[in-house]
């Protein structure tokens, strides 16, 4: 029973700390070299930021579009109906994720995450947060800082671990960042079931 209350009171009180949505930049900092994920501190690996390989044709009027399934926590990539990538992502804890359609209104290669509760256990300070793609609509504002990104704080991905972001692996994250554009529609739809 205690677990359970922990559980839902780590949903109501363990959100991001707000976005500064005016002033969106890269903020990346090779001093930082610890993280804390759930209260727990851990080393932040080194980042390189290189271009990779960009999916489908990159024809530039190619119709693209992101779809994320929470149900079976994939996001897949789309150019003209045709999927060009599909990985597997790790969503909100607590149905966190916010379902609907969005699009990306920017796009920066690393920056500082924080939020959750020390009280509650699901503190996080994340520094160095690579390839963030920040998404929004009319119902869920860029101030929140909903985003898909690379994630070095964990590799359990399949299951939801975030605040309510899309967690990809870092170079999974690298190729759809390098893909997508602002303005590409992400539509998030269905839901894990615990």
């Amino acid at each position: 029973m205690y677990n359970l209350l922990l559980a839902f009171l780590a949903s109501i009180f363990s959100f991001q700390t707000p976005l500064a949505s005016t002033n969106i930049v890269s903020d990346y900092d090779p001093s930082q070299n610890v993280a804390i994920f759930n209260n727990q501190e851990l080393p932040i690996p080194p980042q390189k930021f290189a271009e990779t390989k960009i999916l489908g044709d990159s024809d530039t009027s190619a119709n693209k579009r992101i779809e994320v399934n929470l149900t079976n926590q994939t996001l897949t990539a789309y150019e003209n109906d045709n999927i060009v990538g599909s990985f597997l992502i790790s969503s909100g804890k607590w149905n966190r994720t916010p379902v609907g359609t969005y699009k990306i209104w920017a796009k920066v290669k690393s920056q500082k995450m924080s939020g959750g509760s020390k009280e509650l256990g699901t503190y996080y300070y994340l520094p160095n947060v690579p390839y963030i793609m920040f998404f929004y609509n009319d119902s869920v504002a860029k101030k929140l800082g909903f985003s898909l990104h690379g994630t070095y704080w964990h590799n359990n991905f399949g299951v939801p671990m975030s605040h309510g972001c899309i967690n990809m692996k870092t170079s999974e994250a690298q190729i759809m960042f390098n893909w997508a554009d602002e303005n590409t529609p992400i539509i998030i739809f269905g839901k894990y079931i615990y």
